[in-house]
């Protein structure tokens, strides 16, 4: 009798254990199953009431082997931490610092849009200058300063790691377009205008509308085959070219548009009016202080 009491505890004791084991792995999160063990975002509000999400550093794939001839090669990158905005410029946001509202579809909570290269550069130093943070654009030149601590436009490798989120797939939710309903405002679900940003799902790293709403400006000269030569560390694109960068897709497009590496260019002087600038938007970043990623939520940040 003894040895069948024995017998029991033993098998209750191989299930309980075989229970726990496959409760602990349904647990894991699934959207976090194809990040870096690293990226935990940090969210921050700054002075300004934009609220932005610290991207860790790591290396990812940037382009499409599959897709488009400039987004190929398809080449591994390696990207330092950064601090992008969780959504896109908000009207409101816009207005506030230029003291006017150039959008086409108003609503305070919707992506400024008409937007030129230059006006987004422009509402970067004045953040910059607002805060009392070093401005990252000459003002005369335009060029970039990296290492100040103000706002500029990121650039395309910043962005699209951050679009994708960890992901390698051709959206940052997986490959089926089928499911982008879920997560942006394109062609297919937005009668013809923008809407409130933060309404879809964000990605895996707490990023709204990284597809569709608005394209959005990249802070990169445009050249069609600058992933052939561009450098495996932070790239910035070509040091010259007459368009520059925009990302993410729009209202105004179709899903194949909306993948994270798809590309498109546009002259930054002639965006005010050409067809199509009704669809330009911006999103910005900043960079990383070099303990950014060791506190937990932290507000107004200098």
């Amino acid at each position: 009798m003894s040895y069948q009491y024995l017998y029991i505890w033993r098998l209750i004791v191989l299930i309980a254990f075989i229970a726990f084991s496959d409760g602990c792995r349904k647990e894991d999160n699934p959207a976090q199953s194809t990040e870096s063990p690293s990226a935990v975002a940090t969210e921050i509000k700054t002075k300004t009431g934009m609220e932005m999400v610290l991207i860790p550093a790591g290396e990812f794939v940037m382009g499409d082997e599959k897709s488009e001839n400039d987004e190929r090669p398809a080449h591994k990158v390696r990207i330092n931490a950064f601090y992008i905005d969780k959504y896109e410029v908000k009207q409101k946001v816009y207005e506030s610092l230029m003291g006017k509202n150039p959008a086409k579809f108003k609503g305070p909570d919707r992506p400024v849009e008409q937007i030129s290269w230059l006006g987004a550069v422009r509402f970067c130093n004045m953040c910059s200058a607002r805060e009392g943070l070093t401005p990252c654009y000459d003002p005369q030149t335009l060029e970039c300063n990296y290492q100040a601590d103000g706002y500029r436009l990121p650039t395309e490798a910043e962005w699209e790691y951050a679009c994708r989120a960890g992901t390698s797939t051709r959206y940052s939710f997986g490959n089926n377009p089928g499911q982008l309903k879920q997560y942006a405002w394109f062609k297919d679900n937005t009668n013809k205008s923008t809407h409130p940003v933060g309404q879809k799902k964000p990605n895996p790293w707490g990023l709204y509308d990284m597809h569709g709403n608005v394209w959005e400006w990249c802070g990169d000269y445009y050249s069609e085959t600058y992933y052939q030569q561009s450098p495996p560390a932070d790239p910035r694109g070509p040091s010259a070219g007459t368009e520059r960068v925009l990302r993410g897709g729009s209202w105004a497009v179709g899903a194949e548009s909306c993948r994270s590496a798809t590309r498109y260019n546009e002259n930054p002087g002639l965006a005010d009016v050409c067809f199509g600038y009704e669809a330009y938007g911006f999103r910005c970043v900043r960079r990383a202080a070099p303990k950014a990623s060791d506190g937990g939520n932290k507000k107004n940040i200098k």
